[in-house]
């Protein structure tokens, strides 16, 4: 049926965790949704929660060009050629000391972290470029504010995104188009649970068991993945760049700008019992 003049979110990893969830607030406000993943068994049970006639749903591995290239053409042509935003949220995780990490796994977050964010830029573009108001966002994380040991990789794709929002967010205001991220924290999805340990193997329930001994105060607490949709749809009406979750994440980047070797120490204290030692 098309989005029938409604405003339009294109999203990435839409199947479940933060992408499910902005998806689903996002429908609850009248939007009309394009929700592509590469879990087509969750895209139709979220289909089914929001209501076939308020979405688009699509196969989508972001870091196949010629699939992402259908995918939007698929989209615009339900918009009528628009895009109110583009959420690049789809991401995968390796965790464990770096060299555990195999070089293929680590070649693999890269492609889908970061080469997948920029190839979704590129696509879209023109329907960003179209729509007044546009809004590129991208899911960065609380690890692009100091690197995380033991998700080295990760955070160094989430550092490329953080760095490319603050520059694009500068080139794209000629065409009218505001750029901006999200630096959640701890929040509560399958990633989480399912990120690959390669040093000592932890299985999902030793992941349950180290999620249950999250900090419940400050800056690691343990969030809701609607904490992170409830920071996009805010987005959409803010010119503000960094999305914090929660907003003492911000903190971390300021004390690194001054103090790193202090912020070094504080991260190696707080994850000592969380990300362990081998």
């Amino acid at each position: 049926m098309g989005a029938r003049g409604r405003k339009s979110i294109f999203i990435t990893g839409a199947a479940s965790g933060i992408g499910r969830a902005t998806a689903t607030l996002f429908a609850e406000k009248g939007w009309f949704i394009g929700a592509f993943d590469v879990n087509e068994t969750g895209l139709a049970s979220l289909a089914q929660v929001i209501g076939a006639d308020n979405c688009l749903t699509g196969s989508l591995d972001v870091t196949n060009k010629q699939n992402f290239e259908q995918a939007i053409a698929v989209f615009g042509a339900e918009t009528g050629g628009t895009m109110d935003i583009l959420y690049n949220n789809a991401g995968i995780g390796e965790s464990g000391f770096f060299e555990d990490v195999p070089y293929d796994a680590a070649m693999r977050v890269v492609q889908v972290n970061f080469v997948g964010v920029l190839t979704g830029i590129y696509t879209a573009l023109p329907l960003l470029k179209a729509t007044k108001n546009s809004l590129c966002f991208t899911t960065s994380s609380s690890s692009a504010t100091y690197g995380m040991p033991r998700l080295a990789v990760y955070s160094a794709t989430k550092h490329a995104v953080k760095g490319l929002t603050e520059a694009l967010s500068i080139e794209f205001a000629r065409h009218g188009i505001r750029v901006a991220d999200t630096l959640p924290g701890l929040i509560d999805t399958a990633i989480l649970r399912m990120t690959p340990n390669r040093t000592d193997g932890r299985t999902p329930q030793d992941a349950e068991t180290l999620l249950a001994n999250a900090p419940k105060k400050g800056p690691f607490r343990l969030m809701p993945p609607h904490a992170v949709a409830e920071a996009v749809w805010k987005a959409y009406g803010s010119d503000k760049l960094h999305w914090y979750v929660p907003p003492e994440i911000q903190w971390i980047d300021r004390i690194v700008g001054f103090a790193p070797e202090r912020m070094r120490k504080r991260i190696k204290s707080v994850t000592g019992g969380f990300i362990g030692e081998k």
